[in-house]
C-alpha cells in the first residue's frame, strides 16, 4: 500500500482508498479527496508536515497524518 504522505514533489497520482472513519474521512471527502481523483504533489515542508496538494483545481494542504490516511495508485 502506497499512501500520499511517500508520494514525491511533481508527482501526479490518482486516489484508490481512503482509509480512516467517521468523521475525519468526511472531512477528507468534502475537501474533494475521492476514489479516482487525480493529485498533484505541490510542497513538501522540510520537516514533511504539512503536504501541499492540487485537487480538483485548489490547492490544499493536508495533515502528515491525514496524507497516511489516503491510498494511491500511480
Amino acid at each position: 500500500m502506497i499512501t500520499l504522505k511517500q508520494a514525491h514533489i511533481g508527482d501526479t497520482v490518482h486516489i484508490a482508498k481512503l482509509h480512516g472513519s467517521g468523521a475525519v474521512k468526511r472531512r477528507l471527502m468534502d475537501m474533494g479527496i475521492t476514489k479516482g481523483t487525480p493529485v498533484k504533489i505541490r510542497k513538501v515542508a522540510p520537516l514533511g508536515d504539512p503536504v501541499e496538494i492540487t485537487v480538483r483545481g485548489y490547492e490544499l494542504s493536508l495533515r502528515r497524518a491525514d496524507a497516511e490516511m489516503i491510498e494511491i495508485k500511480a
